[in-house]
């Protein structure tokens, strides 16, 4: 229920923030380039500040407990595992936190690759040795490192500009198009429904770019694990994970950065990760 009112809540007011913005800038989106603007606004702009609260929202839906002194050996040898890795990939110390979740899994977050949270749940540190669980850090790490949180925000934030461009554009056409002579075309909930049944359809070909570079990443930050720690270790976590076949119970906004996927993908070309046996493939191949 919490992960939902926060869903809804941010949602909400960033709407409410770019409304204003646009009222504010007196955008006129009948003309094109107002169109032009007001896609951008709302795609990219609604994108970027998602990113920016990104953390606030991930520690918040997740309850995760951020280590800043730690108490036990386990949140010890944690924080100085990702502060090794850290200086190795030279980036900042990333905030160390873990989050209570029988899910075996590791989400890293955050705009800036010098001020990013790594996670991971009581179920990863539970059932992974202290080998597969440095691998996966390492996993999280080199997303962090490789500012993927960030260039997945923006491939998002221009597709999202497209799709609410193109779907508005060809609504104005259609509307023009069955116009009489009185100006009556589509009314305002004819109008907005074509817009609705536009962004669905654009909006599966934008999922396939977006996703494509997800599961690109993936095997990059595998090998960057490897690198780290070695290959055995990062393809030992992913068989672990294999034998632990339970879907991914992350949050939405951080799922595609958990070292497990979230499953109920409609093919492989909407999935976020590639399937584990690809990513184990590849790594042998090292």
């Amino acid at each position: 229920m919490l992960r939902i009112v926060l869903f809804l809540a941010t949602n909400f007011a960033i709407v409410i923030l770019l409304g204003i913005i646009m009222s504010l800038l007196g955008i006129d989106t009948r003309t094109t380039s107002g169109l032009l603007f007001f896609a951008a606004l709302f795609g990219m702009g609604g994108s970027l500040i998602s990113l920016a609260i990104s953390k606030w929202i991930a520690k918040k839906s997740t309850g995760a407990h951020v280590i800043v002194t730690p108490s036990n050996p386990t949140e010890k040898w944690l924080y100085d595992t990702v502060a090794g890795m850290a200086k190795e990939a030279e980036i900042g110390m990333p905030e160390v936190a873990i989050y209570d979740s029988p899910d075996i899994n590791a989400f890293a977050t955050g705009m800036n690759k010098n001020a990013a949270l790594v996670a991971v749940s009581t179920g990863l540190l539970q059932n992974m040795s202290k080998d597969e669980t440095e691998a996966v850090l390492a996993h999280e790490i080199t997303h962090v490192a490789c500012g993927d949180m960030v260039t997945l925000s923006l491939i998002q934030g221009v597709v999202n500009t497209f799709v609410i461009f193109l779907s508005r554009l060809a609504a104005n056409a259609i509307n023009t198009f069955l116009s009489d002579d009185d100006g009556e075309g589509l009314g305002f909930f004819g109008y907005m429904a074509v817009v609705i049944v536009l962004e669905m359809f654009l909006g599966l070909f934008a999922s396939l770019i977006v996703m494509w570079f997800s599961r690109r990443r993936e095997f990059v930050a595998d090998k960057g694990a490897a690198y780290l720690t070695g290959k055995e270790k990062m393809i030992s976590a992913l068989r672990r994970l294999q034998a632990h076949q339970l879907p991914s119970a992350l949050p939405d906004q951080v799922a595609a950065f958990g070292i497990r996927p979230k499953e109920g993908g409609m093919a492989n070309f909407f999935r976020s990760h590639p399937r584990l046996e690809e990513r184990i493939a590849a790594l042998e191949k090292l």
